[in-house]
């Protein structure tokens, strides 16, 4: 649904279509459903099916992730995959470095491998900084903030863990 209703993908040939639903490819969008019409009409099936009638809609649920980012979120969403059969060199980076209106925040909804999964990998790993580290007014605003080559040590990464209950992590990005 989401992929399907996010204006830049709409008139894909069928080919970058493929390439792009590819299981290790990311892709990147706009969750938010102001329209008038259901837009998630497949996550409304998938959770009225789990969840019964009472279930929110897609457009609901998507929103009420959305409302997690504080009060002027950016939109947008990434599907983040781990990549098969290939080394991704790692780069430390804040998504942003920014928090528009003061209380932004990025939010992480996991979606593990396996069933009953408890344990860490599900999310992106991430440091605990002591000082806010906001970046300059003239670095683009969503535009990644890269630390290349940056060494921590491993006291100080912090590894989300996945369970029940513990599907979403939120976080400031400064």
């Amino acid at each position: 649904d989401i992929f399907d209703s996010t204006p830049v993908y709409e008139n894909l040939p069928e080919k970058a279509r493929k390439i792009l639903l590819l299981p290790d490819s990311s892709l990147q969008g706009s969750w938010t459903c102001r329209d008038e019409t259901l837009r998630m009409k497949k996550l409304t099936e998938v959770l009225k099916h789990h969840l019964g009638e009472q279930s929110p809609t897609g457009d609901e649920f998507m929103e009420a992730i959305g409302s997690l980012c504080g009060s002027e979120p950016s939109y947008h969403w990434i599907d983040i995959v781990g990549v098969m059969n290939r080394r991704i060199p790692h780069s430390w980076h804040q998504d942003t470095g920014r928090s528009r209106g003061g209380d932004t925040k990025t939010v992480l909804l996991g979606f593990p491998k396996e069933d009953n999964y408890s344990g860490v990998g599900v999310f992106s790993h991430a440091v605990k900084l002591k000082y806010e580290k906001v970046s300059s007014k003239e670095h683009a605003l969503d535009d990644p903030v890269v630390y290349s080559g940056l060494k921590i040590d491993d006291e100080y990464i912090v590894r989300p863990q996945f369970e029940q209950g513990k599907e979403i992590v939120m976080f400031r990005d400064v």
